[in-house]
């Protein structure tokens, strides 16, 4: 298993050295809002594992006796829904024996919660190689990557499951190179699907369009994964994921790659990630065998995948690099019935509300408007000058003393509908997307918006850089 986090900043872990029988735990080796992953040893067998535990955060909380306690009995039911997601993933992972999978070796509860032991994988992400060796990413490189991560997808959706979770911190670069695909997070999925309350752990630019809708809304299958798949291999090219699929709803900015044609990539494989990557389902590849062929590659089974690459003890092309972490910018999604504001990570979002597309698309936008407006800053929503928008508190003296602009504020603005800042009138249109942004420096804010028979107002107080995403015309 991977780290995704920094282990120093993973609460509630159980301390090294604890022990479940043979197995001993050495250290943190991740973490996130629904698990923490531990290196631990064998003593029985003499080795190294990994040991994920179902730890939802949001949901429960470590004792003094080190067991789980819940936040609070209205949680029972979803920590129970992620629990029971967390022992299925654990069988369905036990049945697969394919090199390009996660190996679950046992499987057991105690301390009021669920572990999984798994193979122990050396190496890097796919996220952590695309930081410390770009120049090694080329199009014969992904040709050699792609047929046993093909081979080990198509074993999942063969045996009628989907990962739905594929990313670049998601694909593990063993030490002879084999790509391992890491773990589904099933628990995390159906503890969104069972509350509106708790965030579903999307990632933004590789979830496509039907998993941010209702289940059963839109129907998902291979060509989910296939999307996810299109999305890591753009981003291997390009440094970037594409737009986020909420946002392309609103606005398509997604360039084809077969129209910029980056340099040193054929069109065949170019004109397959495009593929991947059509906003309709129905107009992607149906399956992994469809999208091989416009690649022009093969499948890989197991034994050509235990062939093609490196024995143990042979060299390898792998850099040994620490792995890198990433701070995200901070995305903020405010609650429209209320004047606090949440933070978001980027990997974060919140599922759609049934009925409600326009506020669903303000939710979701949040997200990857960063993304989205870095990459796209001629289709950004028309801004205001700070000192426009500067609270009634702080005194307008000279050009110096002007507040740094510290963050950015979209909200939803109708055709014919006004803005008041703190009281006074703001000259502010909506762009193309139907936003209109504010620059605001910190402080105190009260947004008014008025069509003339309804004024609907909201506050908030800016104390962080950031992208804030607003609707107080609900």
């Amino acid at each position: 298993m991977s780290a995704n986090d920094n282990p120093k900043t993973v609460p509630n872990a159980l301390p090294d050295g604890y022990r479940f029988n043979e197995f001993e735990i050495k250290e943190v080796i991740g973490g996130g809002g629904f698990g923490i992953v531990y290196r631990a040893w064998d003593h029985q067998l003499e080795r190294t594992i990994a040991i994920k535990e179902y730890m939802p955060v949001s949901l429960a909380v470590r004792a003094a006796d080190l067991t789980l306690e819940l936040r609070g009995e209205r949680f029972q039911k979803l920590f129970n829904a992620g629990l029971n997601s967390f022992i299925q993933e654990a069988r369905l992972l036990a049945r697969f024996n394919h090199p390009g999978l996660l190996h679950v070796l046992r499987f057991w509860e105690q301390n009021g919660t669920a572990y999984m032991g798994t193979l122990y994988y050396s190496g890097m992400t796919l996220k952590e190689w695309q930081l410390t060796s770009p120049a090694t990413i080329s199009e014969a490189w992904i040709r050699r990557l792609l047929p046993p991560l093909l081979g080990a997808i198509s074993t999942i959706h063969q045996a009628g499951y989907l990962h739905r979770d594929i990313s670049l911190d998601n694909i593990q670069i063993q030490e002879n190179q084999l790509p391992v695909l890491l773990d589904f997070g099933s628990a995390r999925k159906e503890i969104g699907n069972l509350s509106d309350e708790t965030e579903i752990m999307l990632k933004p630019g590789f979830a496509p369009i039907e998993q941010y809708s209702e289940e059963g809304e839109v129907e998902q299958g291979p060509w989910t994964d296939i999307y996810a798949l299109g999305a890591v291999l753009h981003s291997l090219i390009t440094g970037n994921p594409p737009p986020v699929s909420v946002v392309r709803c609103i606005e398509d900015n997604y360039q084809p790659l077969t129209e910029c044609q980056p340099e040193g990539y054929s069109l065949p494989l170019l004109h397959a990630i495009d593929c991947a990557l059509a906003m309709k389902p129905g107009d992607r590849p149906q399956s992994i065998d469809a999208f091989a062929a416009l690649t022009d590659l093969p499948v890989s089974d197991v034994e050509a995948v235990v062939n093609s690459f490196p024995k143990p003890g042979e060299p390898s092309a792998l850099p040994v690099e620490e792995p890198i972490e990433v701070t995200a910018p901070v995305v903020m999604a405010i609650n429209p019935a209320s004047a606090s504001a949440e933070p978001v990570t980027p990997r974060a979002v919140r599922r759609l509300s049934p009925g409600l597309l326009a506020l669903a698309a303000i939710a979701l936008l949040a997200v990857g408007i960063t993304v989205w407006l870095t990459n796209r800053p001629d289709a950004a929503p028309e801004q205001v000058n700070t000192r426009a928008a500067a609270p009634q508190a702080t005194t307008v003296a000279p050009e110096a003393t002007v507040p740094a602009a510290l963050a950015t504020v979209y909200l939803k603005l109708a055709s014919g509908e006004s803005v008041t800042l703190n009281g006074q009138p703001v000259e502010v249109k909506s762009g193309s997307s139907g936003f209109a942004a504010l620059n605001l420096a910190a402080g105190q804010y009260k947004i008014a918006v008025s069509n003339g028979s309804q004024t609907h107002s909201q506050s908030l107080t800016i104390d962080k850089p950031g992208t804030w995403l607003i609707n107080p015309g609900n």
